[in-house]
């Protein structure tokens, strides 16, 4: 049996006011097309579900049996009316977000901080792996959408949109300062203790391959977690370490790091967003990513 939902939004504020006038005039309609839907209403069911008199109307027993349910989906079905007119309000949601490290500290956690000022009712759900797992992350529909730093291995059921370049530096403790005077070749750098990111990272994959354009081999006396673990040991001289230049900028500024002025360039990576072609974004989530293409954009316009 098919019955509209129209029937039962009619049979609602018929039951509820008890007048299937004022049921007409909410629904801005006339009597005779409630009388006739609610007709048609009691044949499908095979009963009857008003008594009608001069006063109104009246419910039966089986009406009333009928109007409890109607009344408990009718609220749910004006619950989820008002979530989605409060998403696409921006006024509520929910954004789940993976990020790997690298991302979230040279755009990430400032765009979020701007997006929550902006929409303080949205929630987000920050999730924080290295590259390869945010984007597994992606790909398995545990996340909304991801930014990484490149490299990254992108599957073809993924899209992924170039946001921002940014350099990385060697940098080692202001004890060495010697090493600032002047270019040195990366070679020369092997006799110094090496402290990077860990076997198995994108990070670490990519000064490998760096190394080996030049015929050397990254060969770390320290494998580090994280990113922000290897600043406070270069600090205190447990090795030379390479870093986003804009991560330990505050440190390069107060003279407790220098810039080691390599000859080879060491290659630029980006930050990229990462989103499914399959399953579009919520309306909250597409507001986080036209949030952080207009922070790009914005930035790009200061520097110029």
């Amino acid at each position: 049996m098919e019955i509209t939902y129209d029937y039962y939004r009619i049979f609602y504020y018929a039951a509820k006011y008890k007048s299937f006038s004022k049921a007409a005039e909410i629904l801005m309609s006339n009597q005779p097309n409630i009388t006739h839907f609610m007709n048609n209403l009691e044949n499908q069911l095979g009963c009857r579900l008003f008594i009608r008199s001069n006063r109104g109307v009246t419910l039966t027993r089986e009406g009333e049996k009928l109007y409890k349910h109607v009344t408990i989906a009718y609220q749910h079905f004006q619950l989820a009316e008002l979530e989605l007119a409060n998403d696409k309000s921006l006024q509520s949601g929910i954004i789940t977000v993976g990020v790997s490290e690298i991302a979230l500290h040279l755009l990430i956690l400032q765009v979020m901080a701007d997006f929550r000022k902006a929409y303080p009712g949205i929630r987000i759900r920050l999730s924080n792996h290295s590259t390869p797992e945010t984007i597994q992350e992606v790909k398995d529909g545990l996340v909304d959408l991801a930014v990484v730093s490149t490299p990254a291995d992108i599957p073809a059921t993924l899209k992924s949109t170039s946001l921002m370049d940014f350099s990385d530096v060697m940098v080692v403790s202001s004890s060495h300062k010697e090493l600032c005077e002047k270019p040195i070749h990366l070679s020369k750098m092997q006799d110094y203790p090496l402290i990077c990111l860990g076997r198995g990272t994108k990070s670490y994959e990519f000064f490998s391959n760096f190394y080996q354009r030049y015929g050397l081999k990254l060969n770390p006396d320290i494998e580090a977690g994280t990113i922000h673990q290897i600043l406070p040991m270069v600090v205190y001289d447990l090795g030379v370490g390479f870093l986003p230049e804009n991560v330990g900028i505050e440190a390069l500024e107060d003279g407790k790091i220098i810039k080691v002025p390599l000859i080879e360039k060491i290659p630029q990576r980006q930050i990229c967003l990462v989103e499914s072609k399959r399953t579009p974004l919520s309306i909250a989530a597409n507001a986080l990513k036209q949030f952080i293409n207009n922070y790009i954009e914005t930035k790009l316009k200061d520097k110029a």
